[in-house]
């Protein structure tokens, strides 16, 4: 009998009896590979399955963590390892996610016992040469150098091991099907015996995935829906800075990240990360203004720097890094419409220092402050902290928890901070001065004189 086959696409997973050029759901071109069709197993009875009971009958089951080791790891995770789990580590090539798995087996085979990690990408003398070099050399680390999905699970089932690695998830294929490694229906079909394994036996299970040249992990977007976590790696290869943030996460809030700093012995924890981005940060030069960033429940400072100079063309640049591209151009029209400052002949770059990347609207009066500091040529008080959002009328709106970003500036020696003065009615003094503005022209008026 001859064996039926589709034709799938391997960015979204959209199926065509025939090949297509265009992706008819996604759009991708030249991304339909045929595969062998596999049949849906009939619908079985109820038999002994479960029944629907009210969700106050549910038995409660008390929620217990194992400690990584890695206390920015543990933050990430909601406050450690939950047993059973599924969670996906994606980022850019050499950005660290076996190396920070690695370096997390290695504390788990310290204090728990034997832990599993499954290279399919290297030998296992590779992987011991790395764990040489991270100082991740356990008895209790076992390596295994394998891509059959098949031999992994038998490996796991006779070991039982406390945690396991997959590095990573495109290499592995199952016999049950013949398509490549990496296709659509391998990394479906791999993703959910390996959930299966985690929630039947209570292993936590990490899987690294691939990501594409847009950023977003590579193969169908049902493997971060079958996940219960999924960690993106922050950062550029030209800075030390990695940043572990999780934008899914079935046991914990998604708003927390975790600092890294990349050295020879591997990824090393920040414990304190707005000391650290504000070590370099030049004072007294224009264009340089501090802000503060909320980041879950960690404050972050984080030093804004523009740079405002004659177009050499007809239509001026504006190039941002680690902020909104279409936020910085929204603020300059705000402040030419509502200051009066003439910018439409001028280039203007606006940047993150460190590779940070801000989302939220709170630094939106720091950008026009550092945009105005730069264009004027006049520099803002080196120790003095701009928070606040920024309407399409120039006022200054509140922002969310204050307190904490100001208690942060206070550690690090900051002696005023300037917020909106919805906030300031609401605040107590403390060792740091407080001044609300409302507007934009009261803020300019203030920062630069």
């Amino acid at each position: 009998m001859k064996q039926k086959t589709v034709f799938s696409c391997q960015k979204c997973g959209c199926q065509s009896p025939k090949w297509l050029g265009k992706c008819p759901d996604c759009g991708a071109w030249n991304s339909m590979a045929e595969e062998i069709a596999v049949k849906q197993a009939p619908a079985g009875i109820l038999g002994d399955r479960p029944r629907p009971v009210p969700i106050c009958d549910v038995p409660a089951q008390a929620e217990t963590r194992v400690s990584t080791g890695i206390n920015e790891l543990d933050r990430v995770l909601g406050g450690g390892i939950v047993p059973g789990s599924l969670v996906l580590i994606g980022g850019d090539p050499g950005i660290g996610k076996s190396t920070l798995l690695l370096q997390a087996m290695h504390h788990l085979a310290n204090r728990t016992g034997e832990v599993l990690y499954v290279s399919g990408e290297e030998s296992a003398s590779q992987t011991r040469l790395r764990g040489e070099r991270l100082g991740a050399s356990h008895k209790r680390l076992l390596i295994l150098a394998e891509n059959s999905l098949e031999a992994i699970l038998a490996h796991a089932a006779a070991l039982k091991p406390h945690a396991m690695v997959v590095d990573s998830i495109q290499t592995v294929w199952t016999q049950a099907l013949e398509s490549a490694p990496g296709s659509v229906s391998q990394v479906r079909e791999s993703a959910g015996k390996l959930m299966v394994l985690a929630k039947g036996s209570g292993i936590p299970v990490f899987i690294v995935g691939h990501v594409t040249k847009d950023g977003a992990i590579a193969g169908p977007r049902v493997l971060e829906h079958m996940v219960d976590t999924v960690l993106y790696f922050e950062g550029d290869g030209s800075h030390p800075f990695r940043i572990l943030r999780a934008v899914k996460n079935r046991f914990g809030s998604t708003n927390e990240i975790g600092v890294f700093e990349m050295k020879q012995e591997g990824l090393c924890e920040v414990a304190n990360p707005s000391e650290l981005f504000l070590s370099e940060r030049p004072l007294g030069v224009s264009g340089s203004v501090v802000t503060a960033s909320l980041e879950g429940s960690r404050p972050l400072l984080v030093e804004l720097q523009a740079l405002v100079t004659q177009t050499s063309f007809g239509v001026p640049r504006r190039t941002t890094i680690g902020v909104d591209h279409n936020r910085l151009a929204l603020l300059v029209a705000v402040l030419e419409k509502k200051v009066g400052l003439h910018l439409a002949g001028q280039d203007i770059f606006l940047n993150a220092a460190g590779g940070v990347r801000l989302n939220e609207p709170a630094v939106d009066l720091a950008m026009i402050m550092a945009v105005a500091s730069s264009h004027l040529d006049k520099a803002i008080a080196p120790q003095t902290l701009v928070l606040g959002e920024v309407g399409l009328a120039g006022e200054v709106r509140a922002i969310t928890q204050p307190e904490q970003r100001i208690a942060e500036a206070e550690k690090l020696g900051f002696k005023t901070c300037v917020l909106p003065s919805g906030n300031l009615r609401r605040l107590k003094k403390g060792k740091i001065k407080l001044e609300g503005v409302a507007s934009v022209e009261e803020a300019m008026r203030l920062l630069i004189q």
